[in-house]
């Protein structure tokens, strides 16, 4: 049996059954044959069903945001943001049916038009650090485009999945069109990706898991997305607004405890105002609210598991460069402190490495050259932030970094409308925004001959 935790408590929430690979071939049976009917639904009364789906979504946002809560151990506001958009993805999805648009091409001889066609049955692999709001991210323009689906979420967080499934089925979405099942990635995931009736596979993981499945992929020549690891650089100029790039910094890796592919884990400042810097962002540290995340007030719960704690752990050895750190409890439950290190060097491995935890690297530069060298020594490229009052300067640096994501003056990366994505060993594809049907469709020319005779 699954035995799923509550991270801040270390108490069981639920045991499941695990599902087999032959679960998987079910699954991807019934998918199959929901297919050509779900195809052939008229886009207006697609995009009714989904518009019927996120409506349902925004009724149980409480309901899956405690859940989410205590499967995750994240805050409960901040789940219930991720709930709230859970649905937001799925309303803006439902205008695409209508808008899943071709070309017409002037040739000789006659007309050219485009479609862009459903792929078919699509596996989804999701992690465990926003198990449903990254699965919605995939989910959506999948099911727009006219694909059905096989849901598979981590061992750890499945919860809100199967909440998801249910709620999908008494919305109205047809049997077989959304499949959810729960099982380890090496057996159910590994069936999906090698399956000769999955078209294609979006995972959301570490560099490592995604090398394997673009891997596994290529054996029936399968579509992939892959949005993977990041070591995200928070460049900060001396002529930013430091007060604001100080204050934000912390969030911007500490949020969901750093276990975040987007987490600002490197931060790169100007060395004539890293002193300052630093000064300015020990008290926001210091402060931050690490406990019980159903307590309102809290803004940063524990790790995942024993496991991933040790993990992150081994890149704070007793010899680390400790400039300051927050508070954690020390009661039941995964909780590590939010850690600064400083100064860095971008060689060191809290520096190279995907810690995936609460553990910041801070790292002095010289000059927008070598900000720019430093923020590209990286075999990632997911997201990151550029600090500066000088607008011409943020435009050069932002076009010269090689990052997918990109915020000025920011530390945002996700939104519903904009696509999102890595550079480099950070993955392949784009979700979200109007470019993510591009990766759950393929594109079909057609040409019709208007000569006589």
């Amino acid at each position: 049996m699954l035995e799923i935790l509550n991270p801040a408590t270390e108490e069981v929430v639920e045991r499941l059954e695990p599902a087999t690979a032959e679960d998987a071939d079910a699954a991807v049976a019934r998918a199959k044959k929901a297919f050509p009917a779900w195809r052939d639904v008229a886009p207006a009364d697609r995009s009714r069903l989904l518009r019927r789906l996120a409506g349902a979504l925004e009724a149980e946002r409480e309901n899956l945001a405690q859940l989410e809560s205590r499967d995750t151990g994240k805050p409960i506001n901040d789940a219930r943001g991720e709930m709230g958009m859970v649905a937001d993805t799925f309303h803006y999805y439902a205008g695409m049916p209508e808008r899943i648009l071709g070309d017409t091409i002037p040739v000789s001889g006659g007309v050219d038009v485009t479609f862009r066609e459903p792929l078919g049955v699509v596996g989804l692999i999701v992690p465990w650090n926003f198990p449903l709001t990254i699965a919605s991210w995939k989910m959506a323009p999948a099911l727009a485009a006219g694909n059905t689906i096989v849901l598979k979420p981590a061992e750890l967080t499945p919860l809100t999945a199967l909440e998801f499934g249910r709620i999908a089925r008494e919305a109205g979405i047809p049997e077989g069109v959304v499949n959810v099942l729960v099982g380890p990635g090496s057996v159910v995931g590994q069936r999906l990706v090698e399956h000769e009736d999955v078209a294609k596979v979006a995972f959301t993981g570490s560099t490592a898991v995604g090398r394997g499945i673009m891997a596994g992929a290529a054996g029936t020549i399968k579509r992939v997305t892959l949005e993977l690891g990041g070591k995200s650089a928070n460049v900060v100029f001396a002529d930013a607004d430091l007060e604001k790039a100080a204050a934000s910094a912390p969030m911007a890796v500490f949020g969901n405890a750093g276990q975040d592919c987007c987490a600002r884990s490197r931060i790169l400042v100007q060395k004539d105002v890293f002193d300052e810097f630093l000064d300015r962002m020990k008290p926001a540290v210091e402060a931050l609210r690490v406990g019980d995340p159903l307590d309102e007030a809290t803004e940063m719960g524990p790790l995942i598991s024993a496991d991933h704690r040790e993990r992150v752990a081994a890149y704070v050895p007793e010899d680390a460069p400790v400039a300051f750190k927050g508070e954690a409890p020390e009661s039941s439950g995964f909780w590590f402190p939010p850690t600064v290190l400083a100064p860095v060097s971008n060689d060191d491995k809290a520096a190279r490495e995907e810690i995936f935890g609460p553990v910041v690297a801070v790292i002095p530069f010289e000059d927008e050259d070598d900000a720019v060298r430093q923020a590209n020594d990286t075999p990632y490229g997911l997201s990151g932030s550029i600090w500066t009052q000088n607008g011409a300067k943020a435009l050069r640096v932002a076009r010269r970094i090689d990052t997918g994501v990109l915020s000025i003056n920011s530390n945002t990366s996700v939104r519903v409308a904009t696509p999102f994505g890595g550079f480099k060993q950070s993955g392949v594809g784009r979700e979200l925004g109007p470019h993510a049907l591009d990766h759950y469709t393929e594109l079909k020319n057609v040409y019709i001959s208007t000569e006589e005779g």
